[in-house]
């Protein structure tokens, strides 16, 4: 018997407010008159509709749809002869928790925006041939300090303001048919994978009315060859069948498949990405009652001290962090998603991290195709109350049963930042504040607390025994203390937060430790739409800067200490400043990371790829992905092939020596011969009787081989300030063999005696 296809029920649903008690119960009412509700995109969120666009909920939805005549029998309750097929309504994402009916029975109830939910509706459908589905949607506004929210970046972040709420039905709502036996849940993942052999390992949750012997036919092939081109039609390389008996109920198991001499997926730096299909079909009496397929990768994925191995081999990681692609999830094209992978493939880095969210599943699919790798976080973030224990496990475990099978995702990362850090108080704190926000943040990482010690080793068992084929971190940016004096990544806020930009370089010489993964730094500028925004909030500079701070995210105690408002005679002068500030300290961050390669940086991410809506954050692109300076920088500075020279002080005085010295990193696979660097300092002195400032130079070069994926230093560059300099210009300049080039400049003021 061939089963008939789901029914997709997205599209215009209706929705109004849950004003009061009484529409709350009437709305699974039948004959309620919902003419006056507002249609709303199913999936969706409420706020993209214009009189639903201020409210936090709850909201309640309504859709009507049709049974086919397949689904109905011959008389109300009754199934057809022989037909054993059953109806599941399928909700594939809610934000963040809804109550379900339909035809006013009660089906349930769903929590967390990460997990799908099932209910089976088989009777139901059967009974009647019209139908209304009804569900109560909230997302309740996430306040200041420990939440229950695990919402993660959706609920609030550093990329976006203050007051935005991106509750609704984001994911599809279906009808799914299967036989007598559904696979309510199941997981593929590989945990070993070498030349000669892969192990696929499943894991399935099957669901029968009655007890029963069923097979389970697992088929394996090379869907996507090296080259990246599509097989289609192939006949499977391998089919493994074996029959299990089933309890009624539900019922769990697990089980490998072997594939022999693999082709093995490759990070885009090291190699190609063939990916094979892999089916499960489960079969009762020669029928498949249900199906799941998968399109994965094999190969495996480890790290050693922060240092990355794929398939054994090893890989510095340069990377970027991804918040939500629009603010409001659902609202992304499958495009605008991809695209985001493909700017971060082609400006050659090798890591995306998915910061404080699950992402739409276009981002996986992308990121296995271009070979980048992804660090998943959990929406799990600051500091989070007791009773959200229980449900952050669960969702550890729906995000491996969603994602475990794509081979990009190289890290699970379990909670971040697990202390009280709401951006929001941030945002307008004087300098004491944000003084006393820094200790709390220094304390909360050092003393033992709840979140980081209990709920972040019970959420990283809960991924490493769910999945256990890669790597999985409790917490991220916290830093070595008593008893782990390992530390995990580091968020380093060097010359926005604290300190000037020099201040990562000198702090990661005294505690190297820190250096291992830098999973966070950056500085704030305003993106080419928010220029002409804050050149229209009003007299410059007397701008309702409270105002502007929860609108765009800005931290403005921050961005005042880079560049004063009342210094700049405009806001297009105020915001230049601070892009030049994001452009040097992007920069200057990472060519420090790039001189320390698994000396003992095993990588970083910037902080962060693009804004998910307008706003002023550390993001190096504008929300609809014009390029701020920093980009330009960030993307030069991760070049396979550089010369980095020590930062210079910021000022100069005459007499001071200099020795700054100066590497060449190759993060290709092969060597490189020759290199030769140039090094020009140019003297800048004041001019003498009234006429033209002199200029002089002086010179230094090296050339020669840098082996693979390493880091030389080539020379040092000895310079004493001339007693009468007023200004250094030093330039780098680098050239290969094959036409690699770059250039990096330094110019620095010398201050009179």
């Amino acid at each position: 018997m061939v089963r008939p296809p789901d029914l997709d029920l997205s599209g215009t649903w209706r929705a109004a407010p849950a004003a009061d008690e009484a529409l709350r119960i009437r709305y699974v009412d039948d004959d309620l008159d919902d003419s006056g509700w507002e249609p709303v995109p199913v999936p969706g969120h409420w706020r993209s509709v214009p009189a639903l666009a201020s409210s936090d909920g709850p909201v309640l939805y309504r859709t009507r749809f049709s049974s086919p005549t397949d689904m109905a029998g011959p008389s109300a309750g009754t199934a057809a002869d022989g037909d054993d097929g059953r109806s599941f309504l399928v909700l594939d994402g809610v934000l963040a928790a809804s109550d379900v009916w339909l035809d006013g029975a009660y089906l349930g109830d769903t929590s967390g925006y990460v997990a799908a939910h099932a209910f089976e509706v088989t009777d139901l459908l059967r009974a009647r041939g019209e139908h209304l589905l009804a569900m109560e949607v909230w997302n309740g506004p996430v306040g200041p300090g420990r939440t229950r929210d695990l919402t993660g970046a959706l609920g609030r972040s550093a990329l976006t303001g203050e007051h935005h709420n991106v509750g609704g039905i984001w994911g599809a709502v279906t009808i799914a048919r299967t036989g007598p036996v559904r696979l309510r849940h199941s997981r593929l993942r590989c945990p070993t994978a070498s030349p000669r052999r892969a192990v696929l390992a499943l894991r399935a949750v099957l669901d029968t009315g009655d007890p029963r012997v069923v097979t389970l036919r697992t088929s394996v092939r090379l869907a996507v060859g090296e080259d990246g081109t599509e097989r289609p039609g192939v006949e499977p390389e391998m089919v493994v069948e074996r029959d299990h008996p089933l309890a009624a109920g539900e019922n769990r198991v697990e089980w490998t498949v072997t594939v022999p001499d693999p082709a093995l997926w490759w990070p885009r730096a090291l190699g190609g990405r063939p990916r094979y299909d892999v089916t499960l079909e489960v079969v009762v009496d020669d029928e498949v009652s249900d199906r799941r397929r998968w399109r994965t990768g094999l190969r495996e994925v480890r790290l050693d001290d922060f240092v990355c191995h794929v398939n054994d081999e090893r890989l510095f990681l340069k990377g970027v962090s991804l918040g939500p692609t629009r603010q409001l999830l659902a609202e992304a094209s499958p495009a605008q998603v991809a695209e985001d992978v493909r700017l971060v493939a082609d400006a050659g880095l090798d890591l995306v991290r998915v910061h404080g969210h699950v992402a739409r599943p276009e981002l996986y699919e992308a990121a296995d195709d271009a070979g980048i790798l992804v660090w998943q976080d959990l929406p799990i973030q600051w500091g989070v109350q007791r009773a959200a224990k229980e449900p952050a496990r669960r969702l550890a475990r729906a995000a491996v049963d969603r994602l475990a099978h794509h081979p990009s995702i190289a890290v699970w990362c379990a909670h971040h930042e697990p202390w009280v850090a709401d951006p929001a108080s941030r945002r307008n704190a004087d300098r004491r504040d944000r003084r006393r926000l820094r200790r709390r943040a220094i304390t909360a990482q050092v003393l033992p607390s709840w979140n980081r010690s209990v709920l972040d080793r019970s959420v990283a068992l809960v991924l490493d025994k769910s999945d256990g084929s890669r790597p999985v971190v409790a917490h991220a940016g916290v830093w070595p203390h008593l008893p782990q004096l390992a530390g995990t990544s580091s968020h380093l806020w060097a010359g926005w937060r604290w300190g000037d930009v020099e201040a990562l370089a000198r702090l990661l010489r005294a505690w190297p430790r820190l250096a291992r993964f830098v999973g966070e730094f950056g500085a704030q500028a305003p993106g080419p739409g928010a220029v002409d925004a804050l050149a229209e909030a009003g007299p410059w500079p007397d701008l309702d800067w409270p105002a502007v701070a929860a609108a765009t995210g800005l931290e403005a105690g921050e961005a005042f200490r880079v560049a004063d408002p009342a210094a700049h005679d405009d806001a297009a002068s105020w915001c230049a400043a601070l892009q030049t500030h994001q452009a040097e300290l992007v920069r200057s961050h990472v060519e420090t990371l790039r001189r320390l390669k698994y000396r003992p940086t095993g990588g970083f991410t910037a902080f962060a790829l693009a804004e998910p809506a307008p706003g002023i954050t550390a993001a190096l692109l504008d929300h609809e992905r014009r390029a701020k300076p920093a980009w330009a920088a960030f993307v030069a500075a991760c070049a396979p092939v550089v010369a980095v020279v020590d930062r210079p002080p910021d000022e100069l005085a005459p007499g001071v020596a200099l020795d700054l010295a100066v590497h060449v990193v190759n993060d290709l696979r092969d060597p490189v011969a020759p290199v030769r660097v140039q090094a020009t300092a140019t003297w800048t002195t004041a001019p003498a009787d009234d006429g033209p400032p002199a200029v002089t130079e002086e010179t230094r070069g090296w050339e020669g081989e840098i082996a693979a994926d390493r880091v030389a230093r080539v020379g040092t560059l000895h310079l004493v300030v001339p007693d009468d300099a007023t200004a250094l210009h030093l330039a780098l300049r680098w050239e290969g063999p094959d036409g690699i080039c770059g250039h990096r400049h330094h110019r620095r003021d010398v201050r009179s005696r």
